[in-house]
């Protein structure tokens, strides 16, 4: 079977669901903030408050990226407001990250663009070259208590405030979306007063996290895939270099299906409504190994790609180029 073909008609745009999903997230969201913020006494009700306005945080970030795709509504115009209404919600300026995303499909598994991509892996051969400031930079930014929280601190509060390829997709674009969460922050303040922000903030944070350990997770577990043209292969790229994650039901409608992140990569005009049930009726030869949430807390303990051995390893114990071993 043409495994594009048979995707090709999950690729379909519905008003009705995308508008559900969009702002049926909204209204969760902002219930969400309003139980948060006017419970902070209360910690039975303002811990799951926040975590699902984390989740739902995360969701839109998701929606977004459909948006820049033009693949959750039926027209490019719907998609792009709907994704620049997003945008100060998801701290992540549209256009740019939607540039810069789509940079991002097309470096997917090839070792020679690895600058598109989202975590940074080096190779096991780079590793054993590297002088120990390298390495030791390297470990502190792979170290999963690092990675998670700093990642997301930096990505979303921080670089997202300028980020890479903005002065060639947009600054003006950019300015204006930092002016528009400055607005909304203060707005919010108007409403909430300081405690709504912290409250907004500190869950934001907590939504971050969570997105940045699935960002982790797409690309980074034991049988990925990597290589170099001419040997790089797209489709082998889509579908084993991206992961396919079995957390059940609920949490994949709870992060609008990121989760399976395969079948996105091989078709990114499936609009998150429709990747589940792509995704579960693939046909025999092409259904992936789906990884579950022990594995992928155990694929934090992966740093490098091996190309010889062809998967992620561990940080090696020895260094087997002993001129190395002073520096190692």
């Amino acid at each position: 079977m043409d495994l594009r073909a048979y995707t090709r008609q999950y690729a379909v745009q519905d008003n009705r669901r995308a508008a559900f999903s969009y702002f049926g997230t909204f209204a969760v969201y902002f219930t969400a903030l309003w139980l948060a913020t006017t419970h902070v006494d209360k910690w039975y009700v303002l811990i799951p408050a926040g975590v699902v306005f984390a989740f739902c945080a995360v969701r839109l970030y998701v929606l977004q990226h459909d948006c820049g795709h033009h693949s959750l509504f039926e027209t490019r115009q719907q998609n792009e407001w709907a994704g620049h209404v997003l945008s100060p919600f998801t701290f992540a300026p549209f256009e740019v990250m939607k540039q810069n995303h789509n940079l991002h499909h097309a470096g997917v598994g090839n070792l020679e663009h690895r600058e598109t991509g989202e975590i940074h892996t080096m190779t096991l051969r780079e590793w054993h070259k590297a002088d120990w400031k390298t390495r030791l930079i390297y470990r502190m930014y792979r170290n999963p208590f690092f990675l998670v929280p700093i990642g997301a601190l930096f990505t979303y509060f921080i670089r997202y405030r300028w980020p890479k390829n903005t002065t060639r997709f947009g600054a003006k674009g950019v300015l204006l979306h930092n002016l528009s969460i400055v607005v909304m922050l203060w707005l919010l303040y108007l409403v909430a007063g300081t405690t709504g922000v912290l409250v907004w903030i500190g869950f934001s944070f907590l939504g971050g996290m969570i997105g940045v350990f699935l960002v982790y997770l797409q690309h980074n577990f034991e049988d990925t895939y990597w290589d170099r043209r001419p040997d790089l292969d797209p489709q082998l790229a889509a579908l084993q270099g991206s992961s396919a994650l079995d957390f059940g039901w609920w949490f994949d409608a709870a992060v609008a299906c990121i989760t399976l992140h395969d079948i996105h990569h091989f078709n990114a005009r499936i609009p998150s409504y429709r990747l589940r049930a792509c995704h579960y009726n693939l046909p025999p030869e092409y259904t992936p190994r789906r990884i579950k949430f022990p594995e992928a807390v155990a694929a934090l303990n992966l740093k490098l790609w091996d190309e010889d051995a062809k998967r992620l390893v561990p940080f090696p114990r020895e260094v087997r180029n002993p001129n190395l071993a002073q520096t190692g």
